[in-house]
């Protein structure tokens, strides 16, 4: 009796009724997802299934966080889909997130993209005891094969004349020096992970090199958050994402090749390079569970891909800056003939005699603000920030644009200006100035880049003058993938 009356108002029931009370249905689900915990950071009234989508702008995100926080606040609260985000800026408040109360603000989030490129491996993405391992055994690691050394400043010091060897061969003509400074920089790397340089003519390195930065744009991309959204549906959609998943496939070969090749060769007593160190690491009876071959993998790509891509981006924000701005890059030659002539390399030891091009180094590094919201993090336990409640799992970002370009903090914002750096003629250091982020994720690459972008850039300029071409307007615009980069620009290097 009761299915026949259930068959009975099943036929009477038409369609859109039913799609009508699906629709319903689905919309309430998805707003009692969307309601706020009490004292939650301000922010827009998120849109049923898309959140806040639509005041993000994916080309210029630093832009829309600055004109959200001038509404909303230091902090605010925005929402994609169903992942809560919680956007801080400023100096007292990035570093209450990073440094005071970083144990709450420690992980890495996930994402359906993020979590089919790179899983919980590697690096950068990995989280709890296998990530403290990871990281712990990567800087002693790169401690031993020269980080913080004089070993690792002669091979930097090595590479940059092949660098400028490899620019006097354009014999002042126009040019991008795009892959020729990723070469040089990834090359610094690539000898301490994989123990090898690679010649600026080796075209299986040069279509890596290519295939790094394809994967890095598209992976900042607007098809990535639509994956992110709905990956149950993109999967099954044509579309750029899988171009994306096809390319990071490329780059994992690549080091997998590389990594069996020392496996046949490796001599645990003399180990050549990080593969070589991991290789024994594992081998060892009482080493981690996260010592594996895929994590050895993606640590590797982890440090291929961070040693390669900021470094060089900067210096190429670097030569575009001194074109842009040929008064500066004279004072700065002049400082390098005063101090270092004409006759050696660059070494570290000069930076404390040479304030104004280490204050240009430091301004370079400010004003092309290559990672403007930070890499994200994620919760780890509720927690209280400047007064708000923010519930575990909550994607962070801390806007280092908002320190990088503070009004209350520089001068001119806006313009590159090595005063900023500068204080009765000596170089001067600033709170502000967090390139790096800081607390228990900050770079761990920091001391290299460091070092690389000194010497490179000074090795640089000491033997060139950088000009735009004749009737050329260099453009400061730029293009967002996993960094701030600028758009491709050809310039002129003249012999000095």
């Amino acid at each position: 009796m009761l299915l026949q009356l259930l068959s009975v108002l099943w036929e009477a029931l038409s369609l859109q009724v039913v799609l009508v009370f699906l629709a319903t249905f689905l919309l309430l689900a998805d707003y009692k997802k969307q309601i706020c915990p009490r004292n939650y950071p301000p922010g827009p009234t998120p849109l049923p299934f898309l959140g806040n989508i639509l005041y993000l702008d994916f080309k210029k995100p630093q832009i829309s966080a600055r004109k959200l926080a001038e509404k909303y606040g230091n902090i605010f609260g925005l929402q994609t889909g169903n992942i809560r985000i919680v956007v801080v800026n400023g100096l007292h408040l990035v570093k209450e997130a990073l440094v005071h109360q970083g144990e709450y603000f420690v992980d890495r989030p996930k994402s359906p993209v993020l979590d089919k490129v790179f899983g919980s491996l590697g690096l950068v993405f990995s989280n709890g005891l296998s990530w403290k391992h990871q990281r712990r055994f990567a800087l002693s690691t790169l401690r031993n094969f020269g980080l913080g050394k004089r070993s690792l400043e002669e091979r930097i010091q090595e590479e940059s004349r092949y660098l400028k060897e490899a620019i006097e061969a354009e014999k002042g003509q126009p040019f991008d020096p795009h892959f020729q400074i990723n070469n040089a920089v990834s090359n610094i790397i690539c000898s301490i992970t994989f123990g090898d340089r690679f010649d600026y003519h080796d075209s299986r390195f040069q279509k890596l090199l290519h295939l790094l930065d394809e994967a890095l744009l598209l992976q900042g991309s607007f098809w990535t958050r639509v994956y992110d959204l709905f990956p149950s549906v993109m999967k099954h959609l044509p579309g750029p994402h899988h171009t994306l998943f096809k390319k990071w496939g490329q780059l994992k070969s690549f080091v997998k090749e590389i990594i069996e090749k020392h496996k046949k060769d490796w001599n645990p007593s003399e180990p050549r390079d990080f593969i070589d160190a991991y290789l024994s690491e594992m081998a060892k009876e009482d080493s981690a569970s996260s010592f594996h071959e895929e994590n050895l993998l993606h640590s590797a790509l982890d440090l291929f891909l961070a040693g390669t891509e900021t470094t060089s981006t900067t210096l190429r924000w670097g030569l575009l800056y001194m074109a842009i701005y040929p008064d500066i890059q004279a004072k700065v030659q002049a400082e390098i003939d005063s101090v270092i002539g004409q006759s050696r390399q660059p070494v570290m030891d000069d930076r404390d005699s040479m304030p104004y091009t280490n204050a240009v180094v430091h301004e370079i590094q400010r004003i092309s603000n290559i990672i403007p919201l930070n890499v994200p993090r994620v919760t780890t336990k509720d927690c209280t920030l400047a007064g708000f409640h923010i519930p575990k799992d909550t994607l962070l970002l801390t806007n280092l644009t908002s320190l990088l370009f503070d009004e209350d903090e520089w001068e001119t914002p806006n313009v590159l200006n090595p005063g900023h750096f500068l204080e009765n003629g000596q170089f001067r250091k600033r709170e502000a100035f967090l390139p790096f982020s800081a607390g228990k994720r900050a770079c761990l690459g920091e001391q290299l880049a460091r070092t690389e972008l000194f010497i490179f850039f000074t090795a640089l300029i000491q033997k060139f003058t950088f000009q735009a071409p004749k009737d050329v307007t260099l453009s400061r615009e730029f293009r967002i993938g996993l960094t701030v980069s600028p758009l491709p620009y050809r310039i002129c290097a003249f012999s000095r």
